[in-house]
Parts: C-alpha cells; sequence; structure tokens
C-alpha cells in the first residue's frame, strides 16, 4: 500500500455483518490506529444512508470501513469528512473510467453517480466527546463486478461502464486509500477552502433547476451548493432560498 497510514492496517472479513458496526465494535474494545482498514467479501446488512440498507454482491463489489482520529476537526465543519471522502471515491472512479467519457458527479450527501446512475455511496459514523470529534469510521460502497441490479435501482458497476472487463476489488481499495490519504491530509492543513472548491466542481446538478421531494410535495428548485454546517442549499424561481439537512429532502430523478 503506497500510503502513508491509510489502508496500511487492513483487517479482511470473508463476511460481516456490516464494516461499519465491526469498526465502531473495534473502537470501543481495543485502540485501533488510524487508517485501519475493515474490508469484506460479503456484507449481509450493509448500512445506507436515512436508515436504508447498501446491498451488494458477495464477491463483487468493495465494501470497506476506514478509521479516521479527526480530533483537530470541529463539530460545525464535521462535514468536511463527507466532503473528503466524496472526493476520493470521486478520484478513484476517475482512475478507472476516462473522466472525458463518463459524467462522475457526487450527489449531496453521500452517493457517487456515474452518467446519473449511483455507483459508489458513503456513511459517516462520527464518535463526539467534549465537542470534540473522536474518532470516525468512514463507510465506503463501490460497485466494482456486479452487473445484475434491482429494477427500482439507478445504479451502475465499472464493469458495466467498461464492456463487462473485470476488476480486481483490491486494486480498487488501494486506490482509494490513497486518494481518501490525499484528501485527508488536505484537511489536516486546513484547507477548508480548496476542499469545499473541488467538492462543488463535482456537485451533481449545481445550478440546475431539480425536483424534490419536501414534505410529500414535489418542488422545482435551484440547486446553490452546500452550507458550512453541510446543508443542501436550495433556492425557488423568486430567488427565496431554503436550507436541508438529508432528513428533509429527497432529490426525484428519472
Amino acid at each position: 500500500m503506497e500510503t502513508l497510514f491509510i489502508g496500511k492496517n487492513i483487517i479482511f472479513l470473508p463476511e460481516v455483518s456490516s464494516t461499519n458496526s465491526y469498526a465502531t465494535d473495534l473502537l470501543r474494545n481495543i485502540h485501533s490506529p488510524e487508517g485501519t482498514v475493515i474490508h469484506t467479501a460479503h456484507q449481509t446488512q450493509g448500512k445506507g444512508q436515512r436508515g436504508n440498507s447498501w446491498n451488494a454482491e458477495p464477491a463483487s463489489n468493495l465494501t470497506a470501513s476506514i478509521i479516521l482520529r479527526p480530533t483537530f476537526l470541529s463539530i460545525e465543519k464535521q462535514f468536511f469528512l463527507y466532503q473528503i471522502s466524496a472526493l476520493a471515491c470521486y478520484d478513484t472512479l476517475a482512475e478507472f473510467l476516462h473522466e472525458s467519457h463518463f459524467d462522475i458527479k457526487v450527489k449531496f450527501p453521500n452517493d457517487v453517480l456515474v452518467n446519473r446512475k449511483k455507483i459508489a455511496g458513503i456513511l459517516i459514523e462520527n464518535n463526539l466527546q467534549n465537542s470534540q470529534i473522536m474518532w470516525s469510521v468512514v463507510g465506503v460502497g463501490i460497485n466494482v463486478n456486479q452487473t445484475h441490479f434491482a429494477e427500482n435501482i439507478k445504479a451502475t458497476s465499472l464493469k458495466l461502464l467498461q464492456a463487462e472487463k473485470q476488476f480486481e476489488v483490491s486494486d480498487v481499495l488501494k486506490t482509494l486509500c490513497k486518494h481518501l490519504e490525499k484528501w485527508y491530509l488536505a484537511l489536516l492543513n486546513n484547507k477548508f477552502d480548496f476542499i469545499k472548491e473541488n467538492y462543488l466542481n463535482r456537485f451533481f446538478g449545481l445550478n440546475v433547476f431539480l425536483d424534490f421531494e419536501i414534505n410529500n410535495e414535489v418542488k422545482n428548485l435551484l440547486v446553490k451548493g452546500i452550507s458550512e454546517k453541510g446543508l443542501l442549499l436550495l433556492e425557488d424561481r423568486t430567488g427565496r432560498g431554503f436550507e436541508f439537512d438529508v432528513k428533509g429532502v429527497k432529490w426525484v430523478l428519472e
């Protein structure tokens, strides 16, 4: 692993209910070094955002959790962990896909899309004590070799996008660790504006009117970006602004 610390310690589990749950249990019982990666071939009860599940075919995809200790980061800036994780996923996919041929975008709050189809998801769980982030578990799922998805899920994979080419999941993991470390070190060095600028440059729907479901009603709103606290900024056609967290709004995509 060509990194300083992320991925230097890898725990591979043939099967586990959830890599995030395993990582949090590990942190509560022993001191795990920063950068430890829990990686599995089969996740039976994967977690997603909004309490949803993350389903992946066994041995076909990347399902991993990375332990970080961002004690230097204020709670108010914890959404930057999502930003750097999304940027790491973006850069990883860009290495395996020719960027000029594919539209790779980060969709708030935790998805990465290619050609408007989901290829990756992120779930971060933080442990907070006395207004400090003691540790974070960054869960990442990337569709690598899976070719069949449920009809109600608009998803794709590296294999589907590259004419049925088979990929090594271990190569994807190594690439992810490399890019996550790069962005994490940028965060450590307080490069907040640089991170946010790059995040917004890859932000799905930026400055475009799109449909959103809010309080069981579909509204057409302009995507303006994110707030300092990680809220989605939207605007109606009169210029009135709105801020939403992940529970308050749902994207409605065709």
